[in-house]
C-alpha cells in the first residue's frame, strides 16, 4: 500500500466537508488532513471541532486566505483541495501548483474564459496535475449510460436532450447564496450545468463546437415577485418574525452545521448566507435552454429551470442505431456541512432512476441500475474513492476528470454566457481552442496528453 498522502483544503463551507469525512473515514489508511484554509477563523474552528467529536481527531493548523502560502511552506501537502467561492478557484490552483503541490478542485474548474487559460497556462508551466471533482460521472445511472455508448449499442450518437429541473428547495439554494451574483458563479450556466455539460461530453466522445443560448431571471428576484404582487419587508430570513411563513425561508439557526458554518461566522467572514430570493441583487438566470453542435456532429437540446415543483433529469441519446433515454427523479438537498451518510440518508428518501435502451428495429430494453451508496446517488462516494486510493485500478469508463475536461465543461456555460450577451451564437474556437487529441469516434476516450492551447476570445 503506498504513504499516506498529505491533503490541506482552501476553502472551508459546507462542501468541503465530504472530502474532510473520506480522509478521516473510508480513507484514513490513505490519506491525512494536515490544513485548513479559509477567510473565517470560525469556519475552521467549526471543522475541528467536527473533526474531534466524530473521528477523535486532534484539530489541525489553520490559516487565514492571506496565509495560504505559509500553509503550504509549513504543512508540506502532497495535494491541494479548492472549495472556495467559484470566482476564487484559479487563484489557488494556480498558486498551488505553482508551489509544488497537485491540486482536486470542485466544479466548475473557473469561471471565464481568462481564468480557464491562465489555468491551463499553469497546468503547461509547472507539470503538475489538476482533477476536478464531477462526481456525477460516478453514479451508477450515467456510468452505465457511458458503457451503453462506449459499446456502440446506439451506432454514432447525432442528438441529445437534456433537460435539468431545479426544485424550489434546491434551486432556491442558489438564489439565497453568493452564486445569484454571475461574477462570483458565472450563474447557473457555468456552476451548476458544467456538471450536466460534462456528462454530455464524457457520454458522447466529444467537445462542443457552437453554441446558442437564451436566458432570464423570470422567478426569482424583487422585479419578478413585485410583478406577481408579492411584497417583502426583509433582506435574509433568519431572526426575521416576517419570514416564518415564507415557502423559501432558510433558518440559519435551524440546524447546529447552518449555525456553525454560517450564522456564526459572519462577523468574519461577511457572508450572509439565507438571503432572499426574492430580493437583491440577483443577476443570473433561472430560466436557461441552449442548442449546441459538437465538434463530432451531434446536436444538442438542454434547458434548466430552476423553480420545479420537482427535481430530476431526463436524458435522451439518439444515435444511428438506436436512442436510449435515461431518467431520475431526486431528493433535493441544502448543503450546510452534512455529513456523507446525513447526506446519502436524505437524498436517498426519493431518488428514482430508470435506464431503457431502445435499439433500432428491435425491442425495447429496461436496464436495472443499482442503488448507489452514499451521497448524490452514490457519485461522492466513488469520486472520493478515486482521489483518494493512488493504487486505484484503471477504470474502464475513464471517469477520471482532467484540467482538460474541466476546460471543456465550463467552456459550454461561457459560451452560453457570452451567446446570452450578444444574442447570437458563439464559435467555441473564439473562447478557446481544445486540442486534447481525444477520439471523436470509435473505442474508448484516450487521455488528454496533448497541450491544450488558450487564445483570447
Amino acid at each position: 500500500m503506498s504513504k499516506r498522502r498529505r491533503y490541506a483544503i482552501v476553502g472551508t463551507g459546507g462542501r468541503c466537508r465530504m472530502f474532510i469525512d473520506g480522509i478521516y473515514g473510508a480513507h484514513r489508511e490513505r490519506a491525512m488532513l494536515v490544513g485548513l484554509c479559509d477567510i473565517s477563523q470560525t469556519r475552521m474552528n467549526y471543522h475541528n471541532e467536527e473533526n474531534r467529536r466524530r473521528f477523535e481527531a486532534a484539530p489541525v493548523p489553520t490559516f487565514l486566505a492571506s496565509e495560504f502560502d505559509r500553509m503550504i511552506a509549513e504543512t508540506r501537502p502532497d495535494v491541494v483541495i479548492v472549495s472556495t467561492v467559484d470566482c476564487y478557484h484559479h487563484e489557488y490552483i494556480i498558486r498551488a501548483m505553482e508551489l509544488g503541490c497537485d491540486v482536486v478542485t470542485e466544479k466548475p474548474m473557473t469561471i471565464d474564459a481568462e481564468k480557464t487559460r491562465s489555468i491551463l497556462e499553469a497546468v503547461e508551466r509547472t507539470g503538475r496535475n489538476l482533477r476536478v471533482t464531477f462526481n456525477y460521472r460516478y453514479q451508477p445511472g450515467a456510468s452505465l449510460l457511458k458503457k451503453i455508448m462506449m459499446e456502440g449499442a446506439i451506432g454514432k450518437p447525432t442528438a441529445v436532450d437534456f433537460a435539468w429541473t431545479l426544485d424550489t428547495r434546491h434551486g432556491a439554494d442558489y438564489f439565497r447564496r453568493w452564486h445569484r451574483e454571475k461574477d462570483k458563479s458565472g450563474g447557473l450556466l457555468v456552476h451548476k450545468a458544467s456538471h450536466h455539460f460534462d456528462l454530455i461530453n464524457w457520454w458522447i466522445n466529444s467537445y462542443p463546437q457552437r453554441v446558442f443560448c437564451m436566458g432570464e431571471l423570470k422567478f426569482y428576484g424583487q422585479r419578478n415577485a413585485e410583478n406577481r404582487g408579492e411584497t417583502y419587508s426583509y433582506d435574509r430570513y433568519t431572526g426575521n418574525p416576517e419570514a416564518k411563513d415564507d415557502p423559501f425561508a432558510l433558518m440559519l439557526d435551524s440546524t447546529p452545521s447552518l449555525k456553525g458554518l454560517y450564522l456564526d461566522a459572519e462577523e468574519d467572514s461577511g457572508y450572509i448566507r439565507d438571503r432572499n430570493v426574492m430580493g437583491k441583487p440577483v443577476d443570473i438566470e433561472d430560466t436557461l435552454a441552449l442548442t449546441a453542435r459538437y465538434r463530432n456532429g451531434t446536436i444538442l437540446n438542454y434547458s434548466l429551470v430552476a423553480y420545479s415543483p420537482w427535481e430530476g433529469v431526463r436524458v435522451a441519446i439518439t444515435g444511428t442505431r438506436g436512442r436510449v433515454e435515461f431518467t431520475e427523479y431526486h431528493h433535493s438537498h441544502i448543503i450546510g456541512g452534512q455529513s456523507d451518510e446525513e447526506l446519502a440518508a436524505e437524498q436517498n428518501k426519493k431518488w428514482e432512476s430508470t435506464l431503457v435502451l431502445y435499439p433500432m428495429f428491435g425491442s425495447p430494453q429496461k436496464i436495472s441500475i443499482p442503488r448507489g451508496k452514499g451521497a448524490h446517488g452514490g457519485g461522492d462516494t466513488g469520486v472520493l474513492e478515486r482521489i483518494f486510493n493512488p493504487d486505484a485500478p484503471p477504470d474502464p469508463l475513464h471517469r477520471d476528470a482532467s484540467h482538460i475536461d474541466g476546460a471543456a465543461s465550463v467552456l459550454m456555460g461561457i459560451a452560453g454566457n457570452l451567446s446570452i450577451e450578444r444574442r447570437e451564437p458563439v464559435d467555441c474556437d473564439s473562447v478557446l481552442h481544445l486540442h486534447s487529441g481525444r477520439p471523436e469516434k470509435g473505442g474508448a476516450e484516450s487521455k488528454a496528453e496533448k497541450v491544450v492551447s488558450a487564445m483570447p476570445a
